[in-house]
């Protein structure tokens, strides 16, 4: 049960900072003002989904995890603690920040600076969230090959 809440929440929090980057960047480049001001408070609404969702992911990680020493464990375990960092020091504030300046209309230098900073973090936490469902993936198809190992060799003897 805890594996597949994992899994949910893992996926739930990958595709919505998905949505979030891929609405902002179509708003940047192809919505006015107006429309780039309602997609920033949609991500500011959107962190009560992705700030559970995440956190749920690594409490559940940690659980399932334990206190393995697998390398593939041991290499998400690092991961995520560059994603929540990234995600609690700059991806939250600027979002917020963003929100803020969109909605007094200013969208001058100090704006399109945060949001290209916001982007180029998003997208990174993106690629470290990718590397973790490989190996996650990884890691439960060994576990699951061990098992069927061990349900033949019961049935064998």
């Amino acid at each position: 049960m805890i594996k597949r809440l994992h899994v949910i929440a893992a996926a739930t929090g990958f595709v919505t900072i998905l949505a979030f980057w891929l609405s902002t960047v179509l708003a940047v480049l192809l919505g006015s003002h107006h429309q780039i001001a309602d997609t920033r408070q949609a991500v500011v609404w959107g962190l009560f989904v992705l700030v559970p969702a995440l956190g749920i992911a690594g409490l559940t990680g940690s659980a399932t995890a334990g206190s393995a020493t697998n390398p593939g464990i041991v290499a998400k375990k690092r991961r995520m603690l560059f994603i929540a960092g990234i995600g609690l020091l700059v991806l939250v504030p600027a979002a917020l920040y963003l929100d803020g300046l969109a909605s007094r209309g200013e969208f001058g230098t100090l704006f399109y600076t945060v949001q290209a900073v916001e982007l180029a973090a998003g997208a990174i936490n993106l690629a470290l969230m990718s590397f973790n469902i490989r190996d996650g993936r990884r890691l439960a198809s060994a576990t699951s090959s061990v098992e069927v190992h061990r349900t033949d060799r019961s049935i064998r003897t």
